[in-house]
């Protein structure tokens, strides 16, 4: 029976991203890279060779220097080396959205524990840049028209690995929850999508706040398991 590690690996390596993007839109796509697939690979099948039911959390799309560098969304290089024991040649760097995501996860038991528990993928599984900047696939809407298809086959893949459909997460609650929730009225990918509140606000504009985040997150992501006060 296929694990979880090789339908992700499998999901990975047979993406099939729209052939025209908007002018001057460029498709970060890392796990097209044999190095980068490598890690991939050694990631998927330490936390995820089995077939324990899993729900599924969704960020926007990777960035250049968290999943854009490693292809494992909201993993940067020093967090793939520090806190889930994965050597690599990236360049050593970190991202704000990944250093916030490994303390939640550190604060819910660790990566083994929550990756048994939960994958995080994004609306769209590759990036996009333009002008050598990071770009949202809502940022465009000739580029949102363009990888809508590509969206919609991603998601309903994934959910065909087994994933838990009662409930699934959204990291992001403005233009990503809405068009997340649109196209789940219409597809009925899921029962109910609870947002976060992303990582990279947090770190940016309430870091003093921290603390009250990843509670909300382990609130949210742990249910009755977990009791705080927020």
């Amino acid at each position: 029976m296929m694990t979880y590690a090789d339908k992700l690996i499998g999901f990975y390596k047979n993406l099939q991203p729209p052939e025209k993007l908007s002018d001057g839109v460029e498709l970060l796509y890392p796990q097209n890279e044999e190095s980068v697939m490598s890690v991939v690979d050694i990631f998927f099948k330490q936390f995820y060779n089995d077939n324990h039911p899993r729900r599924l959390i969704f960020g926007i799309n990777p960035g250049r220097f968290g999943a854009g560098t490693t292809g494992i969304n909201f993993t940067a290089p020093k967090q793939l080396t520090e806190c889930c024991g994965i050597n690599h040649t990236f360049k050593p760097q970190t991202e704000l959205s990944a250093e916030f995501i490994y303390e939640m996860i550190f604060a819910y038991g660790g990566a083994q524990k929550f990756y048994s528990h939960y994958f995080i993928g994004s609306i769209s599984p590759l990036g996009f840049v333009k002008n050598g900047v990071n770009m949202n696939y809502y940022d465009d809407k000739n580029l949102l028209k363009s990888v809508e298809p590509f969206i919609i086959n991603s998601i309903q893949t994934q959910i065909s690995f087994g994933f838990k459909t009662d409930k699934s997460f959204c990291i992001g609650g403005d233009k990503n929850l809405k068009y997340f929730l649109k196209l789940n009225e219409q597809y009925h990918f899921f029962d109910e999508i609870i947002p976060l509140p992303h990582p990279r606000f947090i770190m940016q504009y309430r870091r003093k706040q921290k603390q009250k985040f990843i509670e909300i997150y382990l609130q949210a992501l742990m249910g009755d398991q977990l009791l705080v006060e927020v």
